[in-house]
Formats: C-alpha cells, structure tokens, sequence
C-alpha cells in the first residue's frame, strides 16, 4: 500500500476523528499540514491501521 496526499486528503474529509487527529498532530509537532498527513497515514492507516480498509477503498474503481 503506497501513500497517497489525496487519498489521505479524501479520507479526512470524511471523518471527524481524523480531522481532530490531523489538527492535533500539527500543533502538538508543530508540523505543516503534508507533515501532518503522511504522519497521520503511517500511525493510522499504513500496515494494518484503523482506518486501513477505508483509505484501501477510495482506491477501488466506482461502479
């Protein structure tokens, strides 16, 4: 599984909890928000992540 900024971006959108994550995790470190994103995908959605089959499924084609 490979990162993706608009697939994490999509993820996010959706989801008040990753939301509060993302605003928390860029305070607390200080981090830009692309900081903030990749750390939030390997803490929360890289190798069996809670959020690994919601970010899987944006990838999958709509039909």
């Amino acid at each position: 599984m490979k990162y993706m900024k608009s697939q994490m971006k999509r993820l996010i959108k959706d989801n008040k909890e990753l939301q509060k994550r993302l605003k928390d995790l860029m305070d607390e470190h200080e981090l830009e928000k692309s900081s903030a994103l990749r750390a939030l995908y390997h803490s929360e959605v890289a190798e069996g992540g809670k959020y690994q089959l919601q970010y899987q499924a944006l990838d999958l084609p709509k039909g």
